[in-house]
């Protein structure tokens, strides 16, 4: 029979709907029951991706032996974390505080009251690998909440204690100036990996902020003589770990986009499941390695990664699912996987149309089936022996086609014949069994996404990654705000409430800070692609309500509930950069850009306060502060605020439903702006047919008087509102922008 998880819209809850386990949804009937028998609460924490919660599931909580002393001994409530980042950032904490470590799935023992008095991770049914059983676990806290109440208590209240104290930045404040970059640069480059890029050994995740940081901090630095060593050393380390990324298992070289983390350290075996949030981020980090370099690989991993969203990972009314499995057929990487025999049949079997092709394109050189496939494995590592599981992982990361293949000598000719193999064993992988997706929206990640599409329809003058954007940022602003009663305690005019998760229809839970911040970020972000000032109005007004809801009045910065939150055994204050970064850095890169975008000097205002609150931070753990480092990087500026004022009348508010041609209509020096690296900067498009008057509030003060004049393409080049002589003509703003 099903439990109580029936009618639950998270697919992970949804995959534990008939354990035999009696599992409640974190809910007012679970507590209240917990209180009511005075019995404990097993609280599991997930997620639908998540390899390990799974194992769990299968190996404990299909377990009917196992079930029932779960059943009988406590009250059991199964969270999905992406939905409940709340009480996953709160019991997490519990759980690192006791066992030193943490991770999913998470498994910890409340009172009734929700104090937290012993947890873990994974579980085994029986002791193994140093882990005692899950049997075990249960019986020794039945045990312990019977015969040792007292022991029970003073450990609950000890933990909890602990997380009232630890839930807010407590490392003292330190001024903030350039030589906090210059130290957040030495602690970069000494964490980096010289020989496989990274940070640190295996496991080793992609840390795409620290990589953009990197990049800035070169910019920074890079004439400074006494600094020059060390950002040749930081630039290199950058480009090594994008190389190494892109061209390791962790790319999908077949379909594009990033798995999580790889299980070594040089890239190749990848923990196989892929996070919106992970592409969101890396997307970025590539763009701007190619304004940097100009170099298309770089450019072609941005396009291959947004396109995997567009096509796997985006709903149908326009937002962007969550996860995909690594699993498929309980599997795990099986959808990503070849053997030899597997790749030899379908190269094989596709190579007449290949040479049918080939024959109609001049001065080709003649390849033999057996040039093809060799080409193919050697560069794509695939051997009979296989390199993970006695399969193979399509990786590029050491491969060179040895001399078999010399008659193959242009490297493009090379390319385009992996492209042609790429393609048909991606069309073959797409007739297996897909990986199972996760399709919760959430807001915070939506809002990470919308302003990689933003940035990618701009860097790479792609409509489609705006239409995207736009789809996008649409569906949030009219399905996921809801009218806000006066239980709301918002003062705001229009009163109404963000909410962070969408599913099967159902809009669902308080959003948290990092819903409102990534969300403004991405909207501005978005708003300089389109230079549609909806997103900005919509940003300012995000903005209003994230200050009046979780504004810290006594301490600055934000807390990451609302303050009409459900209560909480803590309310934390999230500052550390994780694998997302935290509420506080996106909060104060959106209202930094916001302020700049607007004029509104009270919004940087508060940036800057809680740049301050988290100042320790980026002085002694800067590899957990990067997004912060980089919005202080913008902030000591130069920053330079950017409005082109097109000399023609082609409209510049576009729609969201611009084809190709409408975009192109960009003016040279907007495409020219775009593709330099200028990371510190916002822009805005003047429209000439709108005057001073009818100018929109959200930019009134910033485009008043821009006007083009001659009627040439005008630029103006703004710090903080002051700005300089109009460069008109394109030629001259060509020659303006070689100096940012």
């Amino acid at each position: 029979m099903p439990n109580h998880l029936a009618n639950e819209t998270s697919p992970y809850l949804r995959q534990h709907v008939n354990n035999p386990v009696d599992w409640y949804p974190w809910s007012d009937e679970a507590l209240a029951l917990s209180r009511r028998h005075d019995r404990p609460i097993f609280l599991s924490i997930g997620y639908s991706a998540c390899h390990w919660c799974h194992v769990m599931e299968h190996e404990c909580f299909e377990n009917h032996e196992i079930a029932g002393l779960m059943n009988q001994f406590f009250v059991c409530i199964k969270v999905d974390r992406e939905e409940r980042p709340d009480l996953d950032q709160i019991y997490m904490n519990a759980v690192q505080a006791m066992t030193g470590s943490g991770g999913w799935p998470m498994s910890v023992f409340l009172t009734p009251d929700l104090r937290p008095f012993f947890g873990g991770t994974y579980w085994p049914p029986i002791a193994r690998w140093g882990r005692p059983g899950f049997r075990e676990v249960l019986a020794g806290v039945h045990d312990a909440w019977l015969q040792r109440r007292e022991a029970v208590d003073t450990q609950a209240e000890e933990l909890t204690q602990h997380l009232q104290q630890t839930s807010a930045p407590s490392t003292p404040r330190s001024p903030l100036g350039l030589e906090t970059l210059q130290r957040a640069m030495r602690s970069i480059i000494h964490a980096a990996d010289p020989v496989h890029g990274g940070f640190g050994s295996a496991p080793k995740f992609p840390h795409p902020l620290d990589l953009r940081l990197g990049l800035r901090l070169w910019k920074r630095f890079g004439d400074v003589p006494e600094s020059k060593i060390a950002t040749k050393e930081l630039f290199d380390v950058v480009m090594l770990t994008l190389d190494e990324m892109a061209r390791g298992g962790i790319y999908d070289q077949l379909g594009g986009g990033f798995a999580r983390y790889s299980t070594d350290e040089r890239w190749l075996v990848p923990h196989f499941e892929k996070m919106l949030y992970d592409n969101a981020q890396l997307v970025p980090a590539y763009l701007e390695a190619y304004q940097i370099t100009g170099r298309s690989d770089f450019a072609q991993v941005a396009r291959e990664t947004l396109d995997y969203v567009l096509r796997e990972m985006t709903q149908p009314q326009g937002g962007f699912f969550s996860t995909q499995d690594a699993d498929s057929e309980g599997v795990e990487g099986k959808f990503f996987v070849w053997s030899e025999s597997e790749v030899d049949a379908v190269l094989r079997e596709n190579f007449d149309a290949f040479v049918q092709r080939r024959q109609a394109e001049e001065n080709r050189p003649t390849v033999t089936v057996d040039q093809f496939l060799l080409l193919f494995k050697q560069t794509y590592d695939v051997t009979a022996q296989g390199n993970w599981e006695h399969k193979n992982i399509l990786n590029r990361s050491e491969n060179k086609p040895d001399s078999a293949t010399m008659p193959l000598r242009d490297p493009v000719d090379c390319e385009r014949i992996l492209a042609y193999g790429r393609q048909k064993l991606f069309e073959v992988r797409s007739q297996r069994v897909w990986p199972g997706r996760d399709e919760k929206v959430l807001v915070s990640w939506n809002g990470l996404m919308i302003a990689a599409m933003a940035m990618g329809a701009s860097v790479l003058n792609e409509p489609r990654y705006a239409t995207a954007a736009c789809a996008a940022a649409d569906f949030i602003l009219q399905e996921m705000i809801e009218p806000c009663s006066v239980e709301c305690g918002s003062t705001v005019a229009s009163s109404r409430r963000l909410l962070h998760c969408y599913q099967d229809g159902r809009p669902r839970f308080n959003a948290y800070l990092d819903d409102y911040a990534a969300l403004i970020d991405g909207l501005c972000e978005l708003y300089q692609a389109v230079f549609d000032v909806k997103y900005l109005t919509a940003a300012v007004s995000l903005a209003e309500e994230m200050l009046e809801k979780f504004w810290d009045r006594n301490s600055g910065g934000f807390f990451y509930t609302s303050a009409d939150h459900e209560k909480l055994i803590a309310r934390i204050k999230e500052t550390h950069d994780n694998a997302t970064p935290s509420g506080n850095s996106l909060a104060v890169t959106g209202l930094l850009k916001l302020a700049r975008l607007t004029g509104r000097t009270d919004l940087e205002e508060k940036a800057v306060a809680t740049l301050e609150m988290m100042s320790g931070q980026l002085e002694r753990i800067p590899l957990a502060a990067g997004l912060s480092l980089m919005a202080l990087d913008f902030l000591l500026g130069p920053t330079h605020e950017i409005v082109i004022a097109p000399g023609n009348l082609i409209s510049t508010a576009l729609d969201c439903g611009f084809n190709e041609a409408h975009f192109a209509a960009q003016c040279e020096p907007i495409v020219t702006l775009y593709r330099r690296f200028v990371p510190n900067k916002v822009v805005h498009r003047r429209d000439a047919a709108i005057s001073d008057e009818q100018l929109p509030a959200a930019t009134r003060s910033i485009l008043s008087g821009k006007n083009s004049q001659q009627d040439q393409t005008t630029a103006y080049f703004c710090e903080q509102g002051v700005c300089g002589p109009a460069v008109v003509g394109d030629s001259a703003i060509q020659a303006a922008l070689e100096r940012l």
